[in-house]
């Protein structure tokens, strides 16, 4: 899992065998195909290292996305894999992740980064709230109905009234990784956004109008919505 780098890493799917684990945290599957496996995070990394990405900074529109989104926000990255959004982000951010040679990685890229066991050891009282939460190419990673469960244990860690942006590939993104598992589009992160209890504020296609998703790899579901505030 993990912002961009999840549609860009080919290789096999995810076991039928995968099961959601405990609360936020997913159980490895052995094998190719394992997104807490340490050859998952190498192939990311490989792969965000290539020269023409560099030098085109394909990166660009999606840095300006997140910025407008976020602001200046502290935010927490959900599945922030080797670290691509937390580049973006704010300082102060944190990004958490269930793999941890990812993790490792986002450290040594001077990232403020943690194993899911890592941040949720800690409950939200021991933890400065967070003015904002990123989850981004993570669901379709998940399986049938996992979402919810995996994602709602983070939201006591952020402030109340703040923006949750749920980021989801389209058609040709998805099929362009092995390790999807299920297909999120817009629909399906509204009826996600209310089974968390959020707040629903706008959806839209990014970078490129919807109809385009089908043959640009790297066209996006954006769906914000926001913590429910004190009463």
């Amino acid at each position: 899992m993990g912002g961009i780098d999840g549609i860009l890493a080919p290789g096999r799917g995810l076991s039928v065998g995968d099961r959601l684990g405990t609360a936020g945290r997913v159980r490895a599957v052995a094998g190719e195909g394992d997104t807490t496996s340490t050859a998952y995070s190498e192939r990311l990394a490989t792969l965000s290292g290539a020269r023409w990405k560099r030098l085109v900074d394909v990166q660009r529109p999606y840095r300006w996305n997140l910025r407008r989104l976020i602001g200046q926000r502290r935010t927490l990255d959900v599945g922030c894999g080797i670290g691509r959004n937390l580049a973006n982000l704010p300082p102060g951010s944190v990004g958490v992740d269930h793999n941890p040679t990812s993790v490792e990685l986002c450290r040594k890229q001077g990232f403020q980064a943690e194993t899911s066991a890592e941040f949720l050891a800690r409950t939200p009282e021991e933890t400065t709230p967070f003015d904002a939460m990123l989850v981004a190419h993570v669901v379709e990673h998940l399986d049938e109905g996992a979402a919810a469960d995996v994602i709602r244990p983070y939201l006591a860690y952020v402030r109340p009234g703040s923006p949750v942006v749920l980021i989801c590939p389209q058609e040709r993104g998805f099929a362009s990784d092995a390790t999807h598992t299920v297909f999120t589009d817009h629909a399906a992160l509204r009826a996600l956004v209310a089974e968390l209890g959020l707040t629903f504020r706008r959806e839209f296609s990014f970078p490129l109008p919807r109809f385009t998703g089908k043959v640009f790899t790297y066209n996006e579901f954006v769906t914000v919505a926001a913590t429910a505030s004190r009463s």
